[in-house]
């Protein structure tokens, strides 16, 4: 009962907190927008990326497609090495050990989420009275412009939590392994293992970010991609700081 108690009074803590730099973040993008013009990483005005060349004629476009396929083999790297992480040979008790902390972090990551969701619903309604009200997208109605923030904001928090959890997942595998590499007294596999998975979370979290910054900026409108630029970050920060800050679930 005193830890369904603790845990219910630091939760609400950390909303009031939450909730009290919202409000001030909504007074003071409402004050800035009524003293001066509008401005920020939402009024930027992107060029038109088919209209600059680059490396003898191929335009920006063309150019930035490219990136994507760098991405997915990023993302194909990081797989790739998951499951050769996973097909390593590893003791019994050590594979055990090894998957009873998945399931505590699993647990963790679960309270993370549902966390995550509520803090979300704070940076909704910063979204919301600022994109909606204060300083909504040109000659763009609000009723399309502040659907598809919404969308991307969750978008960026997605997939900073699903990077979190991939993480996990691939140093539990690595974990176990490294030390039945030291079990078998293999000095390379020790050093390469943690290495390898290092790697592979890293590529992983760069291709994911990556990507979805350029979907944004090669198919989503202009007016439409400026304000998701700045959502976007935003939603992936909170999911970032939110994986440092981990909550007891209540017994």
């Amino acid at each position: 009962m005193r830890t369904w108690l603790a845990s219910a009074w630091f939760l609400s803590c950390k909303f009031a907190k939450f909730g009290a730099a919202a409000l001030a973040l909504a007074l003071l993008t409402g004050t800035s927008a009524l003293a001066q013009e509008a401005g920020g990483e939402a009024n930027l005005k992107l060029p038109d990326l088919s209209q600059v060349k680059f490396l003898g004629g191929t335009d920006g476009h063309t150019l930035l497609l490219f990136g994507i396929l760098f991405c997915l083999f990023g993302l194909a790297f990081g797989l790739t090495i998951y499951i050769r992480l996973k097909n390593l040979p590893v003791h019994r008790s050590m594979r055990e050990i090894s998957e009873l902390i998945y399931e505590t972090c699993k647990t963790y990551l679960t309270t993370q989420g549902k966390f995550l969701l509520l803090l979300w619903v704070f940076i909704a309604i910063v979204i919301v009275l600022y994109f909606g009200v204060l300083a909504p997208v040109p000659g763009k109605p609000v009723t399309t412009t502040l659907p598809i923030i919404l969308f991307f904001s969750l978008v960026g928090m997605g997939g900073s939590y699903s990077v979190a959890w991939f993480g996990i997942r691939v140093n539990t595998f690595a974990n176990s392994r490294t030390a039945f590499a030291g079990l078998r007294g293999k000095p390379y596999a020790i050093n390469h293992i943690p290495l390898e998975a290092g790697m592979s979370v890293g590529m992983m979290l760069i291709s994911v970010e990556l990507l979805m910054m350029l979907i944004i900026l090669l198919f989503i409108p202009g007016d439409y991609a400026a304000a998701n630029r700045s959502a976007l970050p935003l939603c992936a920060l909170l999911a970032a700081f939110s994986r440092r800050s981990p909550i007891s679930a209540p017994t």
